[in-house]
């Protein structure tokens, strides 16, 4: 009888980015599977850094599925709202096929809804909101998505999940140590809930200090100014021209206008999933 295996999917953050031991990361996904049983499980973690959906459609979920996996992991969706390309209804038709892949295979999925990135790094607040908005429709169809594929969802976009800074790493974008044991711990014992997780629990206790102001200082004056510009030159006059419609809706008292566009855009992506299953149907 063959151990159960485990596959994680993703960008950064299940990569482990935040997590150093040596010189690899960790991250909360092998932390979880190192208590999945009392016996190890075969352990893959397929996520990499700066994913986004189409990359998990296309190159990770094949990968994935060759290995036939019992249970699997789908936590992305961050970096597409950081493109100047973000279309949410692309972004839901992704995940609603990896979703079916994977759940059509037998396997369990494990989910998450994520902090808005503007408020992780502390944006002024014209430049964090229409980040905000596309974070919220991105969780607003993994929270649909996850209930009709019987995920088991962690919500992760709100709480002290984003006021504890020592939960996260020096980026302000990924989680510390402590962060992905958190991370873990919540996973495990919504598994553990429902008779999935029956080893030991990870534990929360970090084996390194939190990273402070200065360590925050460091990144950004190295590899943090790369990634700055990066993001300038691929998202930022896009979100600029998004940032003056909002303070013109603002000014005008007219901003539930842009909750109505989003909520618009949920509904529009979610029936043409709909749209679609009956017509494969018929």
């Amino acid at each position: 009888m063959r151990r159960p295996r485990f596959v994680a999917l993703g960008d950064s953050l299940t990569e482990g980015v935040g997590d150093p031991v040596g010189d690899r990361w960790r991250g909360w996904a092998a932390l979880l599977a190192a208590g999945l049983a009392e016996e190890p499980v075969d352990f893959t973690n397929l996520a990499r850094s700066g994913a986004q959906t189409r990359d998990v459609a296309e190159r990770q979920l094949p990968a994935c599925l060759a290995l036939r996996p019992d249970l699997v992991s789908v936590v992305v969706g961050v970096n597409d709202t950081l493109r100047r390309t973000f279309d949410l209804g692309a972004v839901a038709t992704r995940l609603d096929t990896v979703y079916a892949a994977c759940a059509g295979r037998g396997a369990l999925l494990l989910t998450a809804c994520l902090p808005d990135p503007g408020a992780m790094l502390g944006l002024p607040a014209a430049l964090a909101r229409p980040l905000a908005r596309r974070q919220r429709a991105v969780n607003a169809v993994v929270h649909a998505l996850s209930a009709r594929y019987g995920a088991v969802h962690l919500h992760v976009c709100e709480g002290d999940w984003i006021t504890d800074r020592a939960l996260w790493s020096a980026d302000r974008l990924h989680p510390g140590e402590r962060g992905h044991r958190r991370l873990a711990l919540r996973f495990h014992e919504l598994l553990a809930e429902g008779g999935t997780a029956t080893g030991p629990a990870p534990s929360p206790d970090a084996s390194s200090p939190a990273p402070g102001r200065a360590a925050g200082l460091r990144w950004l004056a190295t590899s943090g100014t790369g990634w700055v510009a990066r993001r300038c030159t691929d998202l930022l006059p896009q979100l600029l021209a998004l940032a003056a419609d909002e303070l013109r809706h603002r000014a005008r008292g007219t901003t539930t206008r842009l909750d109505l566009r989003t909520t618009t855009a949920i509904s529009t992506a979610l029936a043409a999933l709909t749209t679609t299953e009956r017509q494969e149907a018929a």
